[in-house]
C-alpha cells in the first residue's frame, strides 16, 4: 500500500485527468480555449455591417435622431412644389399664436423679439381670412338695413371678392414691395417673413372694428375706424422703424411716409366700402327705377 501511494503521489496527472473526464466529459483545454489580442476597435465596423449601416461612431447600425436628420440635410431638399417647403412657414403652436396676438394688441416688447426668430404665416393668414369674412357679413347687414322697405334683398358677393382683394392684397403684397425696397436701398436686416408677420398680426385690430361695421351711427363708425388705424399704424411703425432706419435718413423718411399713407388708405377703404350710412354700400339698390304705380280706380 505504501508503494501504490507513493506512485500515485509521484504522478497525479492520470488520476486528475480521469476524474475530469468522468465529471465533465471530454474537455481539451488546449484545443477548445484560444485567446486573442483585441483593442476593441474592430467591434464597431462589425456592428455597422450587421445593422445595415456603413458608418462608424455612435450612428453605426442605429437610425439618426430626428433633430440631426432634419438639420443636416432636410432643409436643402425642400422645393417649391413640395408641401414640406410651405409647412415650415406654419410651424407654430396655438400657444405661440395667442401670445403673438396678445403682443399685437397690447405691445410691450418689440414684436420681433416675440417672434423669437420664427416668423409664421399661420396667424397672418387666418387673421386676414377672419377680417374678410366679418367685413363681408358686416357690409351685407349694412346693405340690408339700408334697403329695408325697398323690396326683396339680394346678396352682393362683390363685397366678398372686394374684401378678399383688399385685405389679402394689403397683407401679402405690400410687405413684398417693402422688402424689395429695403433690399434695394441696402438694408441687410430686412426679412420677408418678418414683414408678412408684422402686417398680418397688425390686422388683428380690424376684427373688432369690422364687427361693428353694420352700425347705423356714422360718427361711431368713424371713431372705431380711427382707433383701428391708430393702433395698427403705431404697431407697424414701432416694429418697422429699426428696419427702416438701416437705410439712409432720407430714404427711411420716405418709406415711413409711404407706410403710413398706405395704411391710411386701407382704413379709408374699409370705412367707405363696408360701413353703413354714407358709404356706397348703403346706396346699393338706389339706382333701381321706382316701382310703377297702379292706376287709380275711382268708384262711383
Amino acid at each position: 500500500m505504501t508503494r501504490s501511494v507513493f506512485c500515485s503521489s509521484r504522478n497525479p496527472l492520470p488520476m486528475l485527468t480521469h476524474n475530469i473526464q468522468g465529471d465533465l466529459g471530454h474537455t481539451d483545454l488546449q484545443e477548445d480555449l484560444e485567446f486573442h489580442n483585441s483593442n476593441f476597435s474592430e467591434t464597431t465596423p462589425a456592428l455597422g455591417k450587421r445593422g445595415g449601416g456603413g458608418g462608424g461612431g455612435a450612428s453605426a447600425g442605429l437610425p439618426l435622431p430626428a433633430t440631426t436628420s432634419s438639420s443636416s440635410g432636410g432643409s436643402s431638399k425642400r422645393f417649391l412644389w413640395t408641401l414640406s417647403f410651405y409647412a415650415q412657414f406654419f410651424d407654430v403652436d396655438t400657444t405661440s399664436v395667442l401670445a403673438r396676438c396678445w403682443a399685437a394688441l397690447f405691445p410691450r416688447d418689440s414684436f420681433l423679439d416675440v417672434l423669437e426668430g420664427n416668423p409664421d404665416l399661420y396667424g397672418p393668414f387666418w387673421i386676414a381670412t377672419t377680417v374678410v369674412l366679418i367685413l363681408f357679413l358686416g357690409g351685407t347687414i349694412s346693405a340690408y338695413r339700408a334697403s329695408t322697405g325697398a323690396g326683396s334683398f339680394a346678396y352682393d358677393f362683390r363685397l366678398l371678392s372686394g374684401a378678399a382683394g383688399l385685405i389679402y392684397g394689403y397683407t401679402f403684397v405690400i410687405p413684398v414691395a417693402l422688402y424689395l425696397a429695403l433690399r434695394y436701398f441696402g438694408s441687410e436686416s430686412a426679412n420677408l417673413l418678418e414683414c408678412w408677420a408684422l402686417y398680418g398680426y397688425g390686422n388683428l385690430i380690424w376684427i373688432p372694428v369690422a364687427i361693428i361695421s353694420w352700425s347705423s351711427i356714422n360718427i361711431l363708425n368713424w371713431v372705431f375706424v380711427g382707433v383701428g388705424f391708430g393702433v395698427s399704424v403705431a404697431f407697424l411703425l414701432r416694429n418697422l422703424y429699426p428696419i427702416l432706419s438701416a437705410t439712409d435718413r432720407q430714404t427711411s423718411k420716405v418709406l415711413l411716409i409711404l407706410v403710413v399713407a398706405l395704411h391710411f388708405g386701407l382704413a379709408l377703404a374699409i370705412k367707405i366700402l363696408f360701413f353703413a350710412h354714407g358709404s356706397p354700400v348703403s346706396n346699393v339698390g338706389d339706382d333701381k327705377p321706382p316701382p310703377a304705380k297702379e292706376p287709380t280706380r275711382m268708384m262711383f
